[in-house]
């Protein structure tokens, strides 16, 4: 057992922790508001460069392998459906990111809609009750957006555009007679069969190629216009987006 000196010696040397103080004056308030509205800031920051880094690798994506398939006449038409299913991983991978993004975007602008609007531009209606609900988000941090809803939003803003690309440079690919066989002699599809044909990929029959096609961009197209009700700022396409 330790001697009681030096039990007292070690205590003596541990750091005192303190209750934190909490802002009892108007200047101290103003204080704390400014320096979390910074942090907020940084987070919601921080967040908006991972989804945007996202949305650069789709491009990029996108444009390699639009290079590698109509840069040459032999190049199989799997190479954009292969760039179809990266871009998918890329929007569930950047849905997920929007999620986190929007609890400290959605932070950012209760304390700009009913503090700082307030000091510049005072309104009637604005209650206490934006701070209560605030301190409840903190203390209780939840999603505000369902994954759904965040791949309706991103699929809306970029990722739509990308797949329409993609269906564009797909559909060009095989309506063409075998250009993987002789790219001298490449001419338009005349029927529906030489175009379910060129379709194929090895084993897979072109009509299971294109029902799966359309059955995705069908998809695309429900989630592109899906707009849930009860989105507030997000239904009007403001930049806080």
């Amino acid at each position: 057992m330790r001697p009681k000196s030096d039990q007292n010696t070690v205590h003596h040397l541990r750091p005192t922790i303190t209750a934190p103080v909490f802002p009892s004056t108007s200047t101290e308030f103003i204080n704390v508001m400014a320096h979390y509205h910074r942090a907020e800031i940084a987070r919601m920051a921080g967040w908006r460069d991972r989804i945007d880094r996202t949305t650069n690798w789709a491009i990029t994506v996108v444009a390699a392998m639009l290079s590698v398939s109509l840069s040459t006449p032999t190049a199989h038409h799997g190479v954009l459906l292969f760039a179809m299913v990266l871009v998918l991983l890329l929007l569930v991978i950047e849905a997920r990111r929007y999620r986190f993004f929007d609890v400290y975007r959605n932070r950012v602008r209760r304390m700009e809609r009913n503090y700082y609007a307030q000091i510049f531009s005072p309104e009637d209606g604005t209650t206490d009750d934006w701070i209560h609900k605030l301190g409840d988000d903190l203390r209780r941090p939840l999603f505000l957006t369902s994954h759904s809803q965040a791949i309706s939003r991103r699929m809306r803003r970029n990722y739509c555009w990308l797949f329409l690309i993609l269906l564009v440079a797909w559909l060009v690919k095989t309506t063409f007679i075998r250009m993987q066989e002789s790219a001298v002699e490449t001419h338009l599809v005349g029927s529906t069969g030489e175009w379910v044909r060129n379709a194929a990929i090895g084993p897979v029959p072109g009509w299971i190629v294109i029902l799966a096609v359309t059955l995705f961009y069908g998809w695309v197209l429900f989630a592109s216009l899906r707009r849930p009700k009860g989105e507030g700022e997000l239904a009007f396409g403001n930049v806080h987006v």
